[in-house]
């Protein structure tokens, strides 16, 4: 039997990153790099939303509404063909970059690719609102510009693609315990017959009733966006995407989770401390890869 798969992902890159200024005043916290795998082996360095898209291609997902704001047409500059760019770097004897490039724009050749503007930063929530004239019918996955998830083979999406078949299930959220979680939302979650139920979901609790994190990658069924136009402002006075996943729980329709395993790990480009772990751990991964 083959793998699920799912076709359409949102990937909300709308966000100011305020928090990495000056570095952000320019460029987008999602064109930021972090080591990766070159295709010879070798280390390079990509944008993590190259990485995020590059995954989610490997996975199955054809069809990307990108979410951005203003000052964000780097990213849009950098998934446009570029092939005199390619040609220069051959000429110079770059053919290991070139190549790089190429299997890069390749994907994009590929894939449908649609830019949807968020005019002004209301929240992550209608970041995801602002996708619906283009997302049409059916399930979507959504996950943030600017965090990553390393995983074997892409082992994280397959588990929460195999749950999200589970039955009757609204949305499929992923985990990562957390020593503090009040600057994450939160889930409290039970073991019903080996599934995850997310019984509540929470967004920066300031007393946690769970070290359970919420990890900006989702995949919902297209009721979310009802949920997303009944939720009121929340933290920070945005439209919160946990609020809507509570709003799933309290009208009786079915969430599940997955957590990180051992050996998965989180890149987060978000602050300076975050992007300093993000540059830490993905060159470690990529020294034990070496040495294998």
């Amino acid at each position: 039997m083959a793998s699920p798969t799912i076709s359409k992902a949102v990937i909300p890159a709308a966000g100011l990153g305020t928090r990495l200024l000056s570095v952000t005043k320019e460029q987008p916290k999602e064109m930021l790099g972090v080591f990766a795998l070159g295709r010879k082996k070798d280390v390079a360095m990509k944008p993590v939303v190259q990485l995020i898209y590059e995954q989610l291609y490997d996975s199955g997902v054809r069809r990307f509404i990108f979410v951005v704001g203003r000052g964000k047409r780097a990213i849009e500059d950098h998934f446009t063909l570029d092939n005199e760019f390619v040609r220069m770097l051959e000429a110079k004897g770059r053919k290991a970059q070139a190549s790089e490039l190429e299997s890069f724009y390749e994907r994009v050749r590929q894939s449908n690719i649609s830019w949807v503007n968020q005019s002004e930063p209301r929240g992550f929530g209608d970041a995801v609102l602002c996708a619906e004239p283009a997302l049409g019918d059916g399930p979507f996955l959504v996950h943030a510009g600017d965090n990553h998830v390393i995983s074997r083979r892409n082992a994280h999406l397959a588990r929460m693609l195999r749950d999200k078949h589970l039955g009757d299930v609204a949305a499929t959220l992923l985990l990562r315990r957390v020593p503090d979680p009040r600057s994450y939302g939160t889930a409290e979650i039970e073991s019903v017959r080996g599934e995850t139920i997310v019984r509540r979901v929470e967004e920066k609790p300031k007393r946690p009733t769970s070290n359970l994190a919420l990890l900006p990658v989702y995949l919902f069924e297209p009721v979310i966006l009802d949920a997303l136009r009944a939720t009121k402002k929340g933290i920070n006075g945005e439209i919160q995407l946990t609020d809507a996943i509570q709003n799933l729980i309290d009208r009786g329709l079915k969430v599940n989770a997955t957590t990180l395993r051992p050996g998965e790990f989180w890149l987060d480009v978000g602050t300076p401390e975050t992007y300093w772990n993000a540059l830490e751990i993905s060159h470690s991964n990529l020294t034990k890869k070496g040495k294998k």
